[in-house]
């Protein structure tokens, strides 16, 4: 938790490192098991990435859970949507009812799921009129993600609903790593090309009321992020401090880390990236993190969706590190060098 925002910039600045001594046993580990080395391809990435965070040697998926984060944004009264904001409501309900793609994705790779809506009933302000939220509300929003990651885990993803959050993700990433509106704008929820052209030219809009005053990841956040991005970003960032790793979603999720990044880029090093969305600008942005994707299958529908899929391809990592036998155990000869 989050004192003041003085405590968020401090614990940025201050992050553990991983246990590079048991990912060095995880390596050789690797180097032992009844296969070729790197005849699993990420698969063994995966496991000697994972060893180094945790709270012992061997590299465990046991607990995974999935977070959404719900917030709704003042930006949608520009027209930068073509759904309405309050079907981020509808969709929290849906939510709660098991009815959404994240509710079948998390039973469908064993994760527990948590739904959190931040203050539906009061949109950000209109990001392209003014700041999205006091300093207040800023803080409670990182403290919002950081209660989450609290109720433990062994591995988190974070996912978000909120009518308008691409806009939001997209000035994010302008204002943290540079370029137009239209460098960063995608169709979102289903934009035509002029929708998109006009989400620009808002962006842009943005970008200029803010450039001067967004100096670090708090100033960001609030000038122009949003109370689920915020949560987040402070839920990651918890999550490090607690030697945890996170399976990044999609370009909404990796925007709200983007002005982490820009502060200390460390902040990805317990960060798999877990897909590529569709959004088209989310490809850039894993390229400023230095992250390659372990699946990019053309989604784009945010919830956590494409980290719930990779969540699986993780568990299997671990699964095959840990189950395998050596060759030793297994009486098969090793190669000779």
């Amino acid at each position: 938790m989050f004192a003041t925002l003085s405590d968020f910039h401090d614990a940025l600045h201050d992050l553990p490192p991983a246990n590079e001594a048991w990912r060095t046993e995880a390596q050789e580990r690797q180097q032992q098991l009844t296969k070729p080395l790197g005849a699993l391809g990420r698969l063994e990435e995966c496991a000697i990435f994972l060893a180094g965070w945790g709270d012992e040697a061997a590299p465990r998926v046991e607990n995974p859970r999935i977070v959404v984060f719900a917030g709704n944004h003042g930006v949608t009264a520009r027209g930068v949507s073509p759904f309405p904001p309050d079907v981020t409501e509808q969709m929290v309900a849906n939510f709660a009812s098991g009815g959404a793609a994240i509710n079948a994705l998390a039973k469908s790779c064993g994760a527990e799921l948590d739904v959190v809506p931040l203050s539906l009933d009061r949109p950000t302000g209109d990001i392209s009129r003014g700041p999205a939220m006091s300093e207040e509300e800023l803080l409670e929003a990182l403290n919002a993600g950081a209660s989450a990651v609290a109720k433990g885990g062994d591995l988190f993803a974070f996912g978000e609903m909120g009518i308008g959050n691409t806009t939001v993700a997209a000035a994010l990433a302008a204002l943290s790593f540079g370029g137009s509106g239209a460098q960063w704008a995608g169709r979102g929820t289903g934009l035509d090309e002029e929708g998109v052209a006009h989400k620009a030219r808002v962006l842009d809009e943005v970008i200029e009321l803010h450039k001067e005053a967004a100096h670090g990841a708090a100033d960001k956040l609030r000038l122009a992020g949003g109370r689920e991005t915020a949560a987040i970003a402070g839920a990651i960032l918890a999550a490090r401090h607690r030697r945890v790793p996170v399976v990044l979603d999609g370009f909404v999720v990796s925007a709200s880390l983007a002005p982490l990044v820009c502060d200390n880029p460390a902040i990805v090093d317990h960060c798999i990236a877990g897909h590529c969305s569709a959004e088209r600008a989310h490809r850039k942005l894993l390229g400023y993190f230095g992250l390659r994707p372990l699946l990019d299958l053309d989604m784009r529908l945010g919830e956590g969706t494409g980290a719930a899929l990779a969540i699986s391809i993780v568990k299997a990592a671990v699964r095959a590190h840990n189950e395998m036998a050596t060759f030793t155990e297994a009486r098969v000869a090793n190669r000779k060098d």
